[in-house]
């Protein structure tokens, strides 16, 4: 079964600075979320998909680390001791358990399932009670990056809302996801499993592959340089990572949203190009919404 982007996560430092950031570049960010293992967020929300900027509130809070467990909480503490940036990413399930089961056969290292609930804040000031199902699992090429899966598990329409998903510079959903790393070969294994497709496009720059809505391209810097003039930040890891997203926007609304602002960001091959270190360690490639 194929399996689109749910969410990723952003980990950031100061959770309103990069509120204040993402409002700057035209995007509508929810209130803030408080989760019962010591960490909060904010979304960006998209068309079932969004980007979720994640920093640590009570680290008391968080549970200790058992053998044989992940601890979502605690493996974003540890990314943040490092460098901000995306330190997860997220697909959509339809069954938690199915999908477990799924890697599990394909030989895959996954952890118990985690389940957990919280308050979400409405746009009208309310509250209600929305839950999750996670699945994790690891990639042992890229053991700094975090994967999983997440079933919603409440009504969508307590989660998904037009008000949330209404953006000054238009931003309708993900075109990409775009890994950096070495040897991209190294991935296409587990990330055909992870993500259902085992159909790819594989070159010299990198492996490609379609997900649900998007696709997910793992490139060599050299060609994350000449596709989208993104640098790759000096604290990556050896390893790689996610260095940056594509999201659909509409171009005229965006130029105008980053020219008022003055936050600076370069054109390259038609594309509006801000680099990872100016937006809280995940690059930002913007693209025209029918591409």
């Amino acid at each position: 079964m194929l399996r689109g982007v749910d969410h990723i996560v952003v980990a950031v430092k100061d959770l309103e600075a990069a509120r204040a950031l993402y409002t700057a570049l035209g995007f509508t960010v929810t209130p803030t979320f408080h989760h019962p293992f010591g960490t909060m967020s904010a979304h960006v929300q998209l068309d079932r998909s969004f980007l979720e900027l994640l920093a640590i509130e009570d680290e008391s809070l968080m549970p200790p680390q058992t053998e044989g467990d992940f601890s979502f909480a605690r493996f974003n503490l540890a990314f943040l001791e490092k460098r901000q940036g995306a330190s997860m990413l997220v697909l959509r399930s339809l069954d938690r358990t199915a999908d477990l089961d799924a890697f599990k056969a394909l030989g895959l290292r996954t952890f118990p399932p985690f389940d957990f609930g919280r308050k979400a804040a409405l746009p009208d000031g309310s509250a209600a009670e929305v839950g999750f199902a996670l699945g994790f699992v690891e990639n042992p090429h890229m053991k700094e990056t975090g994967f999983f899966v997440c079933q919603h598990k409440h009504p969508p329409e307590l989660f998904w809302k037009e008000e949330f998903q209404t953006h000054r510079n238009g931003a309708t959903s993900f075109a990409s996801v775009l890994f950096v790393a070495h040897n991209p070969s190294d991935h296409h294994e587990f990330l055909g499993g992870f993500t259902g497709q085992r159909v790819m496009r594989s070159s010299s720059a990198g492996v490609v592959m379609d997900m649900d809505g998007s696709d997910l391209q793992v490139l060599t810097p050299s060609a994350c340089k000449a596709f989208y003039d993104l640098d790759v930040p000096h604290n990556l890891p050896e390893e790689g990572g996610v260095l940056g997203v594509r999201i659909r926007v509409d171009m005229a609304r965006a130029k105008a949203v980053l020219d008022e602002a003055h936050i600076p960001y370069s054109i390259h091959n038609g594309l509006y190009i801000l680099q990872a270190e100016a937006t809280g360690g995940v690059g930002l490639v913007l693209c025209e919404a029918s591409d």
